[in-house]
């Protein structure tokens, strides 16, 4: 990789590699590994300097939740970081998607976490036909949160195949507020056969450990690696 940009702080990066290995061994405490786990760090709100940092603490796969920040961060690094355009991260799309945003990020995206609903298939599979996404299911049946429902999983699995996307796996989120999130990981998990998929997108910073006991091959992580998020008026 291209030698970072000096404004990468080494106390920082320091930090972030004791954070990232702490994680790791707490995943392989749960019952998973470096193998069989993807780890996708959450940079969203956080300025290009962590998304940096994240790159060379080895840090490959990157969320972000807002089109037009995701759009923004490549040109970011490469002109700011020095970072080349074979060094990127592998982009992962994990917040609510609007059909209006798909265009904006298609090729950029090498998996799309929160694909609902059979308008948002069509949009896909027309914008970046052929590839790799999740199927977000909402196993705490929260009106609130995106999602959809348990038994349209299959259907809606099927429709995308039939419209040439490649599905890789289920994604939940657990319930808002707090709470067991071990039965909506498990409700999951129980889905995964029945749409013949590999993946299981569960688990965040609060609940990690306990959605790779049951399963989990992709956590999505923030607070535990970067700290806590800056309100986006005051990125830099």
């Amino acid at each position: 990789m291209t030698e970072p940009h000096s404004e990468l702080d080494a106390e920082a990066l320091n930090q972030l590699q004791e954070n990232v290995a702490e994680v790791w061994q707490r995943i392989e405490q749960a019952g998973g590994s470096r193998t069989s786990v993807t780890l996708v760090a959450v940079t969203k709100t956080h300025p290009d300097s962590v998304v940096a940092l994240g790159l060379r603490a080895g840090l490959v796969d990157m969320g972000e939740n807002r089109a037009q920040d995701l759009a923004a961060r490549n040109d970011g690094l490469i002109q700011t970081f020095g970072i080349g355009e074979d060094e990127l991260p592998n982009w992962h799309f994990i917040g609510g998607l609007q059909r209006n945003k798909v265009k904006q990020l298609a090729g950029r995206v090498a998996m799309w976490h929160s694909i609902d609903r059979a308008s948002l298939v069509t949009e896909v599979a027309k914008r970046d036909p052929g590839t790799e996404i999740l199927i977000q299911v909402n196993t705490t049946n929260e009106a609130q949160k995106s999602g959809c429902d348990p038994d349209d999983a299959v259907p809606l699995v099927t429709a995308a195949r039939d419209a040439g996307l490649v599905v890789s796996g289920l994604m939940t989120i657990g319930p808002t507020g707090g709470g067991d999130p071990r039965p909506c990981f498990e409700r999951l998990g129980m889905l995964r056969d029945a749409c013949e998929v590999q993946h299981l997108s569960m688990g965040m910073s609060g609940d990690y450990e306990a959605a790779v006991s049951l399963g989990a091959t992709i956590v999505r992580l923030g607070s535990v690696l970067f700290g806590t998020r800056k309100p986006p008026a005051e990125l830099g």
